[in-house]
């Protein structure tokens, strides 16, 4: 794994900078002809997990980004709670990766592109733990255009 960490004199925010990690696990999924969504964990500002969407390649419907990351980050710390992290995703977790999030206790999700289709904000309840904080939309637009440009290419082919 690529460990990388925050540097405070940066020219961008914490969330944008680990965002950009995140995206490039999209890209890693886009490249394997995947559903473009990549996830990193974050703890005391470096990167613990990463992650990517591996459904196909896995043939397994709970390979999601959050999951091979979450997974990540608990195997690097040697325990199953995630207190002190940072999930990032490109974008905003089904029911199942929230859901996880509550299990693994997440101390925040940041989220790129909302998913009013698909994402566990539609719900309008809270299904994550009670103590994580939700911070989305961040590289909203860049995230969005991946997913669109994913499906677009696939209604082209057919």
């Amino acid at each position: 794994m690529r460990f990388i960490s925050f540097d405070n004199e940066s020219s961008v925010s914490p969330d944008e900078f680990f965002m950009n990690e995140a995206v490039r696990e999209a890209r890693l999924a886009l490249a394997e002809d995947e559903i473009p969504i990549g996830a990193i964990v974050t703890c005391q500002g470096k990167i613990i997990g990463r992650g990517h969407n591996l459904t196909e390649r896995l043939n397994d419907v709970s390979a999601h980004a959050e999951m091979q990351a979450l997974t990540a980050a608990a195997n690097y710390l040697g325990g199953k709670y995630l207190k002190d992290c940072t999930l990032y995703v490109t974008i905003e977790p089904c029911v199942m990766c929230a859901g996880a999030s509550y299990w693994f206790q997440v101390g925040k999700i940041v989220f790129g592109a909302y998913d009013t289709k698909l994402g566990f904000g539609r719900l309008n309840q809270k299904i994550t733990h009670p103590k994580t904080l939700i911070t989305g939309g961040i590289r909203e637009a860049e995230c969005a255009e991946l997913v669109r440009e994913f499906f677009r290419s696939k209604r082209l082919k057919s």
